[in-house]
């Protein structure tokens, strides 16, 4: 039996973890008393599932996404900065998450593209 979701399946679900997580992100943090509290981890998972959605299927490429979602995750350069500033609650704690995920696939669609013309990093190929 082969128990891997349907592309639309996949994506449906993460769309009601998104949805779900707009309510348990904003519930969570009104009963810790701090909206976007370091233990809520489902904005982060949520937002990384998608990410692997769209991420070539091997180490190098899962490992590397990771890297970049935790680093914008973690550094929220200007544009992420501004969604967190600007939306609140449960909407606002998932958001800069997704435009976190949203900028790390930005990235690995740009090394994709570019790793012909590289030649491969490190002594492998980049495929």
């Amino acid at each position: 039996m082969n128990a891997r979701l349907t592309p639309l399946a996949f994506l449906a679900a993460a769309a009601v973890m998104y949805l779900a997580g707009i309510w348990i992100c904003g519930q969570t943090g009104r009963d810790l008393g701090v909206e976007d509290h370091k233990a809520i981890v489902w904005d982060e998972i949520t937002a990384f599932v998608i990410v692997l959605f769209f991420t070539p299927p091997s180490l190098f490429w899962q490992a590397g996404a990771f890297v970049l979602f935790r680093l914008f995750d973690a550094l929220k350069p200007g544009p992420i900065r501004y969604i967190e500033a600007r939306f609140r609650g449960g909407f606002g704690v998932m958001i800069d998450d997704l435009a976190a995920a949203f900028f790390t696939l930005m990235c690995l669609a740009l090394i994709k593209a570019a790793a012909p013309r590289l030649g491969g990093w490190f002594g492998f190929a980049i495929v």
